[in-house]
């Protein structure tokens, strides 16, 4: 991920300006991995070690969201409406 992208999402889903601990900051940073992670693997299909990466941070994700719909529930609504996580 580049530098300026990271920049970018940490301004756009932080709280405040250098916001960059916090958990809509962290899911979304995720999601660009992920994304990454999945363009990678369409073009190596057997990379099983990139594989097993997504998969964890999947996992992390999964745990982060679990943690905000429980503290939250208003903003994890709208990190995953804005992030398009579900339908």
């Amino acid at each position: 991920m580049q530098t300026d992208r990271k920049s970018q999402l940490i301004v756009e889903y932080g709280r405040r300006e250098k916001d960059s601990g916090g958990a809509e900051v962290q899911v979304a940073l995720l999601t660009e991995r992920i994304s990454e992670i999945n363009a990678h693997l369409q073009r190596h299909r057997k990379d099983f070690a990139c594989r097993r990466g997504l998969l964890l941070l999947v996992g992390r994700r999964g745990r982060l969201l679990r943690y905000l719909k429980k503290k939250d529930p208003a903003r994890y609504t709208s990190l995953i409406s804005r992030l398009g996580l579900r339908k």
